[in-house]
Order: C-alpha cells, then structure tokens, then sequence
C-alpha cells in the first residue's frame, strides 16, 4: 500500500515537472506578433540605436570653418546642436573677440569650434592638429592672462588635437588662406613695420608686449621687475640673442618711460620701439639685427602705471578745453605722481649730497655710493623699490629716462653743488661722456639741436639741444644722478616736447622725430672700451675695479669679470684692482672714428692685500651690498596684506557674464 502511494506521488512530481518544462519554452519562445498582441505583453520590440551621421554645421559662430559637416556628439560629448549652444564654452566662443579686445581672433574662435564641432568625413569625426593648436597657445596665452582668465581648458592641445600621424587637419586653413591673400595685395610701397600709432591703456600695453615678445620669442622676452601701488606690473621687454642671459662681453642698456604718469609720449615710443625692433629684425634689417646681436635691450614702457591710468581715464572723458594748447596737453593733467602721490624722480636716495660732503676727502669716491640706512625710513615708493632691485641685479651700462614738458636731453648731475644755487653748472666726472651721449641723441633727433628760435626747446639752441641736469634745474633724488652714483651705469633724461600728453594724431610724428636718436642712443652702448679681468688660472674676477686716470669714477666687473667703460676719444691710462690681486695698468689709444669698444683685458696676479689700497675697497663693498637691511619694504608690504587678500578673493569683472548665464559653476574660466 505504501510502496503504491509512493509511486502515485513520484508519477506527479514528474508530471509537475515535464508541465513546468513545458511551460517555460512556450514563454521563452519568440512569438509571432500580429495586431492585438501588443497590448498582452506578449512582443519584445528591438530598438535600433541610431549610428551617428554627419550632419551640417548650423552653429552661427562656427560658419566659417573650413568644412561644412560635424558630428554629435561632439568631443566635448554634447550630445546635439541645442546642448553646444546653451554651453559655456561655446557661450565663450562667442564674446571671447570682445573680452580680448580683437586680439587673437578669429584664431582663438576658430580654434574652440574645432573641438566643439569637429569636422566630418565619411561618418567619422577628425580631431584638429595639436601643431595648430600649440602655435595659437604661444601667441595667445598671454592675452588671457592680461585679463586674469585661464586658458580654455577644451583647448587643451595634448587632450583634444591629435598629431599630423594620426591623421588631423588644419581649422585654421581657410583664414591663412584669407590673410595671404591679404598680404598678397599690400604693395612694396607701404611700411615694412605696421604700427598703430595710438595711446594705449595699461591692459593694451602689457598685451602688445607679450604678444611682440611671442612673435620674436628667439630674442625677446618679458619679465615684471615688480608691482605699482595699485597691483599693476612694472612689465620690461627684452630683446638680446638670448634673451634671460647675461652673455659675456654683451652691454646692457635699459629705456624707461613714463616716470611721470601724465607725460605720455615716451611711453608711447617705446611700445612702438618694442615693435618696430621685433618686426624689424624679422624682415632682415642688418642694422637692427646687429644691434640685437651684441647688445642686451631693456624696454621698461611705463613705470607709474598707475598715474598713467588717471591720466588715460582723464583724456578720455574730456578734460577742460583749457588745459589744451597748440598740438596737446600742457597743464596739470592728473597722474604725475604715483597712487601714493610720490614723485618717482624725487624719491630715490640721495646720493648727491654725499659726494659733495666728500669730495674733498683723500679717498673719496663719487660710485658705487651706499644706500644710507636712514633712507629705508622714509617714503619708498613701491616703483621705486622695484627699479633700484632691477639695475642692481643687471650691470647696465648705458640708459634714458623719457620725460615730457621740453625738447631737450639732460644729464647729471640734476642736484646743484650749491645748496642756494637752483640753476649751477654741477658737472660729474664724467662730463664730457655725458656730453657726447646726449648729443648723440639730439643730434639725431629730428628738430632737437637746430638752430630755429620759435620752437618748444628754444631755450637750448645756444646748448645744442643738451643741458647739464642742475644747471637746468635742481633736484635732489632723482633715477639718473642714482644710476651714475649707485651702479656701473650712465643714465640722462630726454624730454619729448612742450606736450606732455599729445594728441593721436601727432603720435606717428613723435615716432618719426626720435626713431633715429632712439637707435643711436642705443648703439653708442659700444664706444670707449670693455673687456674681462682674470687671474693667472683664467677665471673672471668678480667686483674688480677698473680705474681710468684723471677721472674719479671707476666701474666694477660683473660675475664672470667682464665690464665696459664708456669714454670719448683720447688717451687714457686704464688700471685694473681687486683685493687679494696686484694692480695692473695699461695704455690707450681711442681715435675718434672707431666703431666700436676696444678690448681691453688684465690678468691679475695674487698677492697680499695692500693695505693703502685694499682697506678702502673692502668695507666699502661690504657695506654697498646692504639693501633694505631692516627690511621696511617687506613690512610696509605686511601691512597690506590684508588688502591684498581681499583683492585676490574677489572673482574678475567678466566672472558674473559667465556666472549667471551658465546652469554650472564655469570655475574651469578662472586662472587661479
């Protein structure tokens, strides 16, 4: 009985099981679906997911590209038209001509939609050239940076372009085609250098630099020496090549402009300089090439931005009719003075009194002049600081300061040897070398030392267009008496004109006036002589003095023991020292039309210290080498560090554009 109930219960489980079986292939199956059958349930519909195709290119700031077809999604992985344009990159794209005031456009626009519609062929995307790309973020980079944006990061060369081996293409093909169809049209008969011959603001300025330092980036460069009062950039150029390096036997010669913030024209030269050498050595000019192939060029356009930027904001809004007279401004235009009102040209140290309380001392000494402590204690300002450190740290030989309110060339010393004399002949030891650089320059000038009466500077016809700075008048504290008396370096003052702030239109006139006396200036760098002292082994020595007879001002070697001595003609007895080395004295012969320095080297033998010589030098270079002992310049920078920390939070003027018209945060737009 049991073993039959056992076998009924087995035939069900079995019959349980082959029904289950059953079951689950008939549901398993792929049934024929017909009408009706959709709504059971009973049919799977296979969806096909579209392949992407090649599409036209609908963008308004992408039709110019050089093809017609794109493809979604993008490589950016926007996935159709409507996601690009709502996105901040091409958000960007879109204004980026105006954020960067036309510059580097449409190269930079060109270059974005490259990546954000991407070309097209054979249902296949092509990524952009990395080559193109690299070259675009040369020139450009700087131009975001003046408006403290990073670079874009879709325009990442080494995330989104592919090199020519994996098969890119050129999206700037078509505007280089344009543009040399443009150059192709511009007649042999229009200037070589195109220059705009304009004022240009602080941000223009510094944009102009960076990019002429980019198109000659084999012998240009820029640099900050520092920081205004206001946070904007001491910004040089340099041209040399080898730009950053001090080679051995190269002079170095610095320009600075605008001192005075309101006196605009030497600004304006030396932008239009900067980019008149960078062009000029490019198209082959020989003398221009030579020029920046033995010799290190400093262009500081502007050192009180800040005084020139309510100057520039002044003209532009209009200032009263009064203040205009004949071709520009005359009066008392604001900016002068730095945003601390100093004078930067009454603000450096003194060192003028120093050599007239002196001069009657046996070792007296009219170079290489200490900084007095107690000057740290007074008024430094942050202009100032900046300038001293840079002609400390580069032994510069030959330099102009550009002035505006006469037509003439000045040259130290600027401070009366009287103390009641406001306009006395107070002339350095070297008189008649300051007298042939600055006539060097006047005479090259176009109306500078001619002989017409009725004319801004009449008042030096007599002098041949040059004055001896107090003679003129005296100030105490001025850049070129410290140059002369501090360091290695002849420094005068050349004022433009009786304009201080010219109209436009008499700005290419300016350039045709100076460019001449410009250059001239800058080649007389290789008269009188240079050459290197060593020791017996060889090697250059450091701070050795070299001593002309009958003139009481040495110069002193630069770090590999190369120095240059600015003479006129003549014959002069040339004594080389050092501590711890014997003296060495030679005899020379300048004729007047040599072309350029004399070499003249010394090996110097050690020796033991001469105590009527050695104990002079020593203490004395000791003590030269005290800058900012108690530091009051960092301190004085404590004090606004709080206001500094303010400034850096706050986001920059074109941060709430992108803010609010993007759904995300564009955090990718800031630099830092």
């Amino acid at each position: 009985m049991q073993t039959e109930r056992k076998r009924v219960k087995m035939k069900a489980l079995w019959t349980f099981l082959l029904l289950n079986a059953l079951l689950t292939a008939v549901l398993s199956a792929s049934p024929r679906c017909g009408a009706g059958n959709y709504w059971q349930g009973q049919c799977k519909v296979s969806v096909e997911v579209a392949k992407p195709k090649c599409a036209d290119i609908t963008l308004a700031y992408c039709d110019d590209l050089p093809y017609a077809k794109t493809m979604y999604p993008n490589i950016l992985d926007h996935r159709n038209r409507e996601e690009v344009e709502t996105s901040t990159e091409y958000l960007l794209l879109s204004v980026v001509h105006s954020l960067l005031n036309g510059e580097c456009t449409p190269d930079i626009r060109m270059l974005g939609c490259s990546v954000i519609a991407p070309r097209c062929e054979n249902q296949k995307i092509l990524k952009p050239c990395r080559s193109t790309c690299e070259a675009v973020h040369k020139v450009c980079d700087h131009a975001f940076e003046s408006i403290d944006m990073a670079w874009p990061y879709f325009l990442d060369c080494d995330r989104f372009f592919v090199s020519e081996e994996e098969g890119c293409y050129d999206p700037l093909e078509g505007l280089r085609e344009r543009q040399e169809v443009v150059m192709d049209s511009v007649t042999t008969e229009e200037p070589s250098t195109i220059i705009q011959f304009t004022h240009h603001s602080n941000t223009q300025m510094f944009n102009i630099l960076k990019k002429t330092a980019a198109q000659c980036s084999h012998i240009s460069r820029t640099y900050s020496i520092g920081q205004s009062v206001e946070k904007r950039d001491l910004l040089v150029i340099e041209f040399s090549n080898n730009p950053g390096e001090h080679e051995l036997l190269e002079p170095e010669v610095k320009y600075i402009g605008n001192m005075h913030g309101n006196e605009a024209m030497g600004r304006a030269l030396l932008i239009y300089l900067a980019q008149y050498l960078c062009s000029e050595y490019l198209l082959g000019n020989t003398r221009i090439q030579t020029l920046i192939n033995t010799t290190r060029i400093h262009i500081l356009p502007s050192m009180n931005p800040d005084g020139y930027e309510l100057a520039f904001s002044e003209m532009q809004s209009g200032a009263d009719a009064d203040y205009y007279e004949g071709a520009g401004y005359v009066g008392q235009l604001g900016g002068r003075y730095n945003a601390h009102n100093i004078d930067l040209n009454r603000n450096f140290p003194d060192l003028t009194s120093i050599v007239y309380n002196r001069r009657r001392l046996k070792h007296f000494r009219s170079d290489h002049i200490p900084i007095p402590d107690t000057y740290w204690f007074g008024k430094v300002a942050p202009e100032t600081y900046a300038v001293m450190k840079w002609i400390r740290s580069i032994p510069f030989v030959l330099s102009a300061s550009f002035h505006g309110g006469d037509l003439v060339v000045s040259y130290p010393y600027d401070l009366s040897k009287h103390p009641q004399e406001v306009n006395m002949f107070s002339p350095t030891p070297d008189e008649q070398v300051f007298k042939q650089l600055a006539r060097t320059y006047a005479n090259a000038h176009a109306t500078m030392s001619n002989k017409d009466t009725d004319r801004c500077g009449a008042n030096f016809v007599d002098k041949g267009g040059i004055v001896n700075g107090a003679e003129w008048y005296s100030i105490a504290g001025g850049m070129a008496d410290f140059n002369y008396l501090h360091t290695n370096c002849f420094e005068v003052t050349v004022e433009l004109g009786c304009d201080k702030f010219p109209f436009e239109e008499d700005l290419y006139i300016g350039w045709e006036e100076n460019k001449e006396a410009l250059l001239s200036f800058m080649e007389s760098v290789h008269k009188g002589i240079k050459g290197i002292v060593k020791d017996e082994n060889g090697n250059g020595i450091k701070g050795a003095i070299v001593s002309i007879k009958g003139i009481r001002h040495d110069i002193t070697t630069a770090q590999n023991g190369d120095y240059w001595r600015l003479l006129s003609p003549g014959i002069y007895i040339v004594t080389a020292l050092a501590p711890g080395y014997t003296r060495a004295m030679k005899r020379i012969h300048l004729p007047s039309h040599m072309l350029e320095a004399g070499r003249v080297d010394f090996v110097l033998k050690k020796a033991p210290l001469e105590p009527d010589a050695d104990d002079v030098i020593i203490p004395y270079f000791s003590s030269y080498d005290r800058f900012d002992p108690y530091n009051q310049h960092a301190r004085y920078s404590m004090r606004q560090s709080g206001q500094e920390e303010e400034e850096r939070q706050e986001k920059p003027w074109w941060w709430a554009y992108f803010a609010r018209s993007s759904s995300q945060n564009p955090s990718w737009l800031l630099r830092n």
